[in-house]
């Protein structure tokens, strides 16, 4: 999708001077190779410099990009032989958020998350990734299943919350997602979660209390949308940007504050410019970390988890 974010105008209009050099240099033009050269260049620093000072607010519109890779994209990267599961047993099937089992680098595993889909049918289709109450339940089952057969659980987070329509409330939204938090909690084996887009309010954190918490460099984690906290603080939305500010929700903010242990660097100009490279990159972190998890002497996921988020906020030296 050919989305261009305003503060990328300059690089694009570069790039589109690539483009018809492009051509001169495919007959053979010595002089325009050499400008081409030049202009490559010139884009590289152009992105370097506007990405390494991108402000909050600018890093919400990254994070919500929609040629950003999603949770399929990375099955489809580095997951072999993926059954997906359907249903919570209870209501039905959520297409927001999916999951199943799947072979990673040798280890079989649970896989979680949060699917926005890439066109105007799929996104619709999908909720914009935007899970029901049936979609909280269906991971609860999948974790369920990972501890009866001891499997690591994967989960990628990339949602802008929870759906808040009438028919999730009328159909237990908020116990559903603090019941996948707890199954989180107390699931038996490795949980890995990486926040790869938007992590948005309590919809992001039901699948995000894991031993290990990674976060790419571009996306956003928050309590609310910087929407919703302008309209809820200000009552004006055009106080989006301030609220991006306030709300601390860059990888940089997360990492100060020890709410992820991770953050991984994305490539220059962003994961939607090189959706290949961030996936092969996230999966060499997850698996030094499920190779961490799985070979420590203390085991004790469940206990580790609950002092790891207990701690999050903690005021000592008093």
């Amino acid at each position: 999708m050919n989305i261009i974010l305003e503060f990328e105008k300059p690089i694009v209009e570069l790039e589109g001077k690539l483009k018809e050099l492009k051509h001169l240099v495919d007959s053979g033009d010595n002089k325009a190779k050499l400008e081409s050269t030049k202009l490559e260049k010139k884009i590289e620093i152009t992105l370097k410099e506007i990405y390494k000072k991108l402000t909050p607010w600018e890093k919400v519109q990254v994070a919500r990009h929609p040629a950003r890779p999603h949770f399929l994209d990375y099955v489809n990267g580095f997951i072999e032989d993926y059954i997906p599961l359907s249903g919570d047993r209870f209501f039905g099937e959520d297409r927001a958020l999916i999951g199943g089992i799947g072979l990673f680098r040798g280890y079989s595993v649970i896989l979680i998350g949060n699917e926005k889909g890439h066109d105007t049918k799929t996104r619709l289709e999908r909720n914009f990734g935007m899970a029901h109450p049936e979609g909280y339940r269906k991971a609860t089952r999948l974790m369920t299943l990972a501890n009866k057969f001891n499997l690591p659980v994967l989960t990628f987070v990339d949602t802008a919350g929870a759906y808040p329509g009438i028919e999730a409330e009328e159909r237990g939204q908020a116990e559903a997602i603090a019941r996948c938090i707890e199954s989180c909690i107390n699931l038996e084996t490795p949980l890995i979660s990486s926040i790869v887009g938007e992590g948005g309010s309590g919809g992001a954190m039901a699948l995000a209390a894991g031993n290990k918490v990674i976060m790419l460099e571009h996306s956003i984690y928050s309590v609310i949308s910087p929407e919703g906290c302008a309209s809820i603080l200000w009552r004006n939305p055009e106080k989006s940007k301030d609220a991006a500010e306030a709300l601390k929700l860059t990888s940089d903010d997360m990492l100060a504050l020890k709410v992820v242990d991770k953050v991984v660097k994305e490539p220059i100009g962003g994961a939607h410019r090189s959706p290949n490279e961030i996936i092969n990159e996230l999966a060499g972190v997850i698996e030094e970390q499920l190779i961490e998890l799985n070979f420590s002497e203390n085991k004790q996921y469940t206990d580790d988890r609950k002092e790891k988020f207990l701690a999050i906020g903690r005021i000592t030296g008093r």
